[in-house]
């Protein structure tokens, strides 16, 4: 099976992200697996805070990721799977990517404030052309009916 990936972050552009793969999947008999990466621990000297910080983030992460998944079940009767890696959002997007042979097309959301479309999408669509698999890029002010219509 197919999947959509897309990367979980805190950021407004990742909803409609979310919502595009969930409604592609739902389309097209895919699936849905949704990257969420933990940045370098800051605190390696605190070896034990450091171990509760990374715990409280997966927590977090999780929950997070649990209102998602009910959207697309409920809505779109899709079952997103979790993927949870640490390092750097870069190094392990494309790890996930190499890592899954059942990943074929990375959805990213793309900013709409006057800095740019956000540092992951300007990132990987420098190195695109060398990629295993297509990338979209969902304007993260797509209105849901203009989602729903062009899915």
């Amino acid at each position: 099976m197919r999947k959509f990936l897309v990367v979980l972050d805190d950021s407004r552009e990742c909803l409609n992200a979310m919502r595009f793969a969930a409604m592609r999947a739902a389309h097209t008999g895919g699936g849905v697996e949704i990257l969420s990466v933990i940045p370098p621990d800051e605190f390696n000297h605190w070896i034990g805070v450091g171990d509760l910080m990374r715990e409280e983030e997966r927590e977090r992460i999780t929950a997070h990721f649990e209102v998602f998944a009910k959207w697309m079940r409920d809505r779109q009767g899709v079952e997103p799977e979790l993927v949870i890696r640490e390092g750097e959002p870069i190094v392990e997007i494309l790890a996930q990517i190499s890592d899954d042979p059942e990943v074929g097309v990375l959805v990213l959301g793309a900013g709409t404030d006057k800095t740019g479309p956000g540092p992951l999408v300007t990132q990987l669509t420098r190195s695109s052309g060398s990629l295993p698999i297509p990338i979209t890029i969902v304007p993260g002010d797509l209105s849901k009916e203009r989602l729903e219509a062009i899915t």
